[in-house]
């Protein structure tokens, strides 16, 4: 049969992989929008001791800027946490709350939500050949009309690509730096970064920085 014939060619491969990576796409989508992004938990749950984080720029940072102590949900805040009002929480290396996800990216999904742009950008990137590819121009009304559908699709894959590489680029500097969306937008207003010896104490090298967010 033809169905045969186009698997001994090869040529269900490439649909059945863009399937998986669009499916790879959604379970992603929904692990970084439902899971916990860093929470931080209740004063008497909390341990006292210092993170490794904490400990490690802890001299570079002045002795005087004290863990301070959440307004709205009242628990001690550890350094580069952040009370998020949409969420209600304060988040462990708060890093933005996300519109598209519902949800805060924060210590423990920001890794997620990186994976999730990488495979989604892939998704964008192929859904953007096949469009084109089924493109051929001619001035022409009825070129439109038979058109339009797969010309506004072409459009606004390009659009949402865009989006896409843009927010990728940002966040992969950012984390390079050891830094965070909030820290690098908000540097003049947070008092462990306004005070630190060096504009941002808790850079270690690109190579450190990486290894110690994704591994």
């Amino acid at each position: 049969s033809d169905l045969q014939e186009q698997e001994e060619r090869g040529e269900l491969l490439q649909p059945l992989v863009f399937v998986l990576l669009v499916l790879c796409s959604i379970l992603l989508y929904f692990r970084v929008s439902l899971m916990d992004p860093g929470y931080v938990k209740a004063e008497e749950e909390e341990k006292e001791d210092k993170s490794e984080e904490q400990s490690m720029v802890i001299p570079l940072v002045p002795s005087d800027i004290k863990l301070r102590r959440c307004g709205y949900c009242m628990v001690k805040q550890p350094m580069r946490a952040r009370h998020c009002h949409l969420c209600q929480h304060c988040v462990r290396r708060y890093d933005h709350h996300c519109p598209w996800i519902e949800n805060c990216i924060g210590e423990k999904n920001h890794p997620f939500f990186i994976v999730y742009l990488s495979v989604q950008l892939v998704v964008l990137l192929w859904g953007c050949q096949v469009a084109w590819s089924g493109l051929y121009f001619e001035l022409s009304w009825e070129w439109l009309n038979h058109n339009i559908f797969l010309l506004t699709s072409f459009l606004l894959i390009v659009i949402f690509t865009t989006v896409v590489v843009l927010l990728l680029i940002s966040h992969l500097y950012l984390i390079s730096c050891n830094t965070t969306t909030w820290e690098f937008m908000s540097h003049h207003r947070i008092s462990y970064l306004r005070h630190s010896e060096l504009e941002n104490p808790f850079d270690q090298g690109v190579i450190l920085n990486l290894w110690r967010f994704f591994c």
